[in-house]
């Protein structure tokens, strides 16, 4: 999804480069050593299974070090020293671990703390929110609106140790918050203090947001969570106890992620597929591609897996041979980052998919897709952006593996809403990293209503991440990143209201540039935006969470979270850029909301804060 120049410099920069072992320290390559001969057979292409070497290189030190302690990869690292393995984590992760604690020091809570409340059902249950990722919170969810956001204050601050990105967008429900970390762990804290009810390790980094399955008033049965991780497993937790349920890798491509959060239906949960085979592209001796993206289908009590939505229909095939005499192979990619809308009455669920991966594109890349629920077939498909097909080899110096398309990489990572109008017309409402904004008419195959252009776009977005809806009013962040002179023009970087009705802009706030030269600040909004009776709240790449009036766009509330924090471990953390899906979420008159997201030219940052009225 990102290109390589963009990615090595970014990871580098902040902290997580992709090592360099040749001329590194001599504990990097005994590090090197070591990955060659314990490592790179299985990780390099040998089991298919074994998640690919890039994403490897963007996991914490930490999270690899217990993969190999008493996780997946124990029997392979039985042959090495702890020493050996600590420097295996820290060559692949380029971290080290003296700088990551392995897990929080935050207090656990007292027995009353740490109680599951089944009188206190979901406030946010999911990445969406509510049916069709509106992402609104309504006065009685929210138990808050925009007059009340003067009131607010910060009442805590959680730490995530050993990490330089928070992009876990909370649930909450049982009196607990439940959100996942970059070292892997699931924490379910308390509401109202941050105490540590109960941990989980995960195998990777867990970067989507936490889903709660509901449950019915008076119930006494713990309710089961939802999430994915970095390297493409999907996990159910009982949400009382933090104990495992069930644990699956829905297809067994080397490169599958999972990075956006799971969609819940009765007893379907839908899990979307995505990948990083576009880093492997950039090796001419990788055939490419094989990937193609999807959402598989579970039931969601006992992990059976029922069937998988292709966003490609066909089976990827040899259709030629790079100039290295290596097998090409499409068609590829069309990859999921966003989570489903969910359309029951209509038997489908909705998703945007990104570009193809490999040569010839075909016809369900940057497209809006209608998947059946019922047996995962392609129902209808409107794609905005034919020809496009990237990979990383278009960003190598022999561009071997550049499809002839070379871009320009226009994925959907925001998620589809489906919407209803004030005049009673349904429409599929969808965002473009082009800049581009749509609707479409679910009854008619996806015919496009109208179309607006209001972002440049680029490599990070025009509409990166997310939007919101209240009532007619369609919330867009743009994020208009600064991604070199491949995608030139102006800039446009704020917030966006549209009427849905007609696609006319009703207002746009430009957020001013008042990075005045710090390093990996932007001013624009990448992150996945919340809306709340009267109000929308972003936060922005500069590290300011802000909230704009519903009428006329003015900033009512804001808040600069680019400083330190004394946090409830007893140390201090760090705000950064806002960025990923993980948005603001509201309960009960709080506000919840990570910082941080030291990737690909952002600020890092590791803390949770909590807002709340003043007392």
């Amino acid at each position: 999804m990102k290109h390589l120049q963009w990615i090595l410099a970014a990871l580098v920069a902040t902290g997580s480069a992709v090592a360099g072992a040749a001329t590194g320290s001599a504990s990097e390559r005994d590090g090197a050593t070591l990955y060659q001969q314990y490592c790179a057979s299985c990780h390099e292409g040998g089991v298919a299974k074994a998640p690919q070497l890039s994403l490897l290189q963007i996991m914490p030190p930490s999270s690899i070090l217990r993969a190999m302690q008493g996780g997946v990869m124990q029997t392979q690292a039985a042959n090495m020293t702890a020493a050996e393995q600590q420097r295996v984590a820290e060559y692949l992760s380029g971290q080290s671990l003296a700088e990551a604690h392995l897990q929080s020091a935050a207090p656990m809570c007292s027995a009353e703390r740490a109680r599951f409340d089944f009188a206190a059902r979901p406030d946010t249950r999911g990445w969406g929110v509510n049916p069709g990722n509106r992402r609104f919170y309504d006065r009685e969810l929210a138990g808050m609106s925009a007059a009340d956001l003067d009131n607010l204050e910060l009442k805590w601050a959680f730490a995530f140790p050993g990490a330089l990105r928070a992009r876990s967008q909370p649930a909450i429900a049982g009196g607990a918050l439940f959100v996942g970390s970059q070292d892997g762990t699931v924490y379910a804290l308390d509401r109202e203090t941050g105490c540590i009810r109960w941990r989980f390790a995960t195998v990777a980094e867990v970067r989507n947001g936490i889903v709660v399955a509901d449950w019915e008033e008076g119930a006494t049965a713990a309710p089961l969570l939802y999430f994915g991780d970095l390297v493409g497993n999907v996990y159910a937790l009982n949400a009382v106890t933090g104990e495992l349920v069930w644990r699956d890798r829905p297809d067994d491509h080397p490169s599958l992620t999972l990075t956006a959060s799971p969609a819940l239906h009765g007893d379907r949960l839908y899990v979307p597929l995505s990948s990083l085979e576009v880093t492997a592209a950039a090796d001419p001796g990788y055939a490419c591609c094989t990937f193609r993206g999807g959402v598989a289908v579970y039931a969601a009590r006992s992990g059976e897996k029922l069937h998988t939505s292709y966003t490609i229909a066909e089976k990827p095939a040899v259709v030629g041979k790079n100039s290295a005499g290596t097998a090409r192979i499409a068609p590829s990619g069309s990859p999921v980052w966003n989570t489903p809308a969910l359309d029951p009455a209509r038997g489908v669920m909705y998703v945007g998919t990104g570009e193809n991966y490999s040569s010839p594109a075909n016809d369900t890349s940057d497209a809006i897709l209608a998947l059946s629920l019922d047996d995962g077939s392609i129902v209808w498909s409107q794609q905005m952006t034919a020809g496009d097909a990237w990979n990383m080899g278009c960003e190598t110096e022999d561009r071997i593996n550049c499809p002839p398309e070379d871009g320009p990489d226009y994925d959907f990572g925001a998620a589809t809403i489906l919407a209803t109008s004030s005049e009673g017309r349904d429409l599929v409402l969808a965002g473009q990293k082009s800049g581009e904004i749509f609707a479409l008419d679910p009854d008619k195959g996806g015919e496009i209503v109208w179309r607006k252009k209001l972002g440049r776009g680029g490599i990070q977005g025009g509409v990166h991440f997310g939007m919101a809806l209240d009532g007619d009013v369609l919330y867009v962040p743009m994020s208009d990143f600064d991604g070199g002179p491949r995608w030139p023009g102006e800039m446009f970087p704020g917030m966006y209201a549209v009427d849905i009705r007609s696609g006319e802009v009703l207002w746009f706030n430009r957020n001013a540039d008042i990075c005045e030269g710090r390093e990996f600040c932007q001013p624009g909004l990448s992150a996945a935006a919340s809306a709340i009776d009267g109000a929308v709240v972003a936060g922005a790449m500069d590290g300011v969470l802000r909230a704009y009036d519903r009428n006329d766009g003015e900033v009512l509330w804001s808040f600069d979270s680019v400083r330190e924090y004394q946090t409830t471990d007893g140390g201090t953390a760090r705000g950064g850029s806002f960025g990923g899906a993980a948005g603001p979420v509201f309960s009960n008159g709080m506000m919840f909301v990570n910082s941080g997201y030291g990737i690909y030219f952002h600020m890092p940052g590791n803390v949770l804060l909590a807002f709340g009225p003043r007392d």
